[in-house]
């Protein structure tokens, strides 16, 4: 007949599958699936006038958000969620949107205006060359 284990011994094999449990839900550092690849190259995205003065655009493909808080100025955000990286899809109300579980960024800061996101959107470096905006 072999002897059950003891208390201590349930009890630190409980502890280490639930730490292996959360490392496996934390990931592994890469990239989630949404991401933006890193690129140090410049994406050319289209006219500035695209852009409404006070408003934003989204550029899907590119998984790009850009505002224009006042003339002349030019903001740029992933739209991947900081929650659980999906894509935001629309605009409503000069704040961007999350499908996946409502968060809302605003369009000219990248803040969160409603979670469960805790974290502003990435901001991404935007220029006006030759009346194209350049991002990246």
């Amino acid at each position: 007949m072999s002897a059950s284990p003891d208390r201590r011994t349930v009890l630190r094999g409980a502890a280490l599958a639930g730490a292996v449990c959360f490392a496996a839900a934390c990931g592994t550092g890469q990239q989630k699936p949404g991401t933006r690849p890193a690129s140090d190259a410049p994406t050319e995205l289209g006219p500035a006038s695209e852009v409404p003065v006070g408003g934003a655009r989204l550029y899907a493909e590119q998984r790009l958000l850009v505002s224009q808080p006042v003339k002349g100025e030019f903001k740029c955000f992933s739209t991947v969620c900081t929650h659980m990286g999906a894509v935001l899809n629309k605009i409503e109300k000069k704040q961007g949107v999350c499908p996946q579980h409502g968060s809302r960024f605003e369009v000219a800061t990248g803040k969160v205006v409603q979670g469960p996101a805790t974290r502003p959107l990435e901001e991404v470096p935007v220029r006006v060359k030759n009346g194209k905006l350049m991002a990246g």
